[in-house]
């Protein structure tokens, strides 16, 4: 009997999957990097917690990592570079320079509009009076599905 995909495009390539997880690639590019159908890796997604939770963690790790670099963009921040120079056969530190990232407006503006779109968000509604009009709409009622749906539909305006 032969062996499933599993046993021999996935389970041993679990390291592989965090990395690519990890570096980005959304489950549809695994799943063709591990020459499955999409339908299929989700089935294993289902089956086996193992990689399901692989998956989870690295991409947890990595969306880490970007919010700290964002966060660390929008505010700026101090750095030291260093020269070094092969000395008597050893390289040696032969400059160290405090530098500074000053902030940067668009990594503020995107953190904004992502953390606190109630008050950054571009879109305003303006009745015909020519006075703001401020709406609050409650999501409570709504499944995870539709949130995403609502969600989804603000990068269109």
């Amino acid at each position: 009997m032969a062996k499933s995909k599993w046993e021999i495009n996935v389970k041993p390539k679990l390291d592989l999957i965090k990395s690519w997880a990890q570096s980005g690639l959304i489950d549809r590019q695994i799943a063709k990097n591990l020459n499955i159908a999409y339908s299929t890796f989700n089935l294993y997604k289902d089956k086996y917690s193992e990689l399901s939770e692989a998956l989870k963690k690295s991409k947890e790790e990595a969306d880490y990592e970007v919010t700290n670099s964002l966060n660390r963009a929008a505010n700026g921040f101090e750095y030291f570079e260093e020269t070094q120079e092969l000395i008597n056969g050893e390289w040696q530190v032969t400059k160290r320079t405090k530098k500074v990232q000053p902030p940067n407006v668009t990594a503020a503006i995107f953190w904004l509009k992502n953390r606190d779109p109630k008050n950054w968000r571009d879109k305003q509604h303006i009745n015909h009076s020519g006075g703001v009009v401020s709406t609050v709409v409650d999501y409570s009622h709504l499944s995870d599905e539709e949130l995403e749906k609502e969600l989804e539909s603000y990068g269109d305006d």
